[in-house]
């Protein structure tokens, strides 16, 4: 598990241990940079369930502004903290050991311009975020949220779905504002076709 591009570029990350979490693969990560690098440099970044942070961390290296990684379990958050200084951008990270729910009721309205989920599989907490992260209006009028889920995995939502693209037994859902932002700022957000 390495950074795959940016100012951090080529450092390693430490994994969790045990087999509680489950690292987005290199593979799907660097498509996923490709398909939003865009919407990074500069942006306000939420890794809600950052595992071992290597989604929030690969923002940082590509020019994000800020990221705040939650992370309830305390050998994930560990590793967590680790990883940012490994990678020199704790400088730029917020970190939070608390339960998604709660930091979300906190979080700031329309303050993030992209938002990565990738809670462990099945059990509905991918659709309770999504619930959550609409409830308190914390993304940005031309923010996008970036889903991993498993395929079998069903979730509902009001999001404007923008892309699925699915990668093995993982599926990716980007999905963004029905009521954010200009007709320009919506052209500048279309991914269709590039993920």
């Amino acid at each position: 598990m390495r950074v795959v591009s940016g100012t951090a570029r080529g450092c390693r990350l430490q994994p969790v241990p045990g087999m509680n979490t489950r690292p987005t693969t290199d593979r799907v990560k660097e498509n996923v940079f490709n398909l939003i690098q865009d919407h990074v440099r500069g942006a306000r970044v939420l890794d809600l369930f950052a595992g071992t942070g290597q989604l929030g961390i690969e923002a940082l290296s590509r020019g994000a502004q800020h990221c705040d990684f939650v992370e309830h379990n305390k050998a994930a958050y560990n590793i967590v903290c680790k990883n940012t200084e490994t990678a020199h951008v704790s400088d730029r990270a917020g970190l939070h050991r608390t339960e998604s729910d709660a930091f979300l009721s906190r979080a700031e309205k329309r303050g993030y311009d992209l938002i990565f989920l990738d809670p462990p599989y099945g059990g509905g907490i991918l659709e309770n975020a999504l619930a959550s992260i609409e409830t308190f209006d914390i993304l940005s009028a031309d923010g996008i949220i970036i889903c991993e889920s498993a395929v079998e995995d069903r979730f509902t939502h009001r999001f404007e779905t923008v892309r699925e693209r699915r990668y093995g037994a993982t599926m990716i859902t980007v999905l963004r504002r029905r009521d954010g932002g200009t007709d320009e700022e919506h052209e500048n957000c279309d991914l269709s076709g590039q993920l």
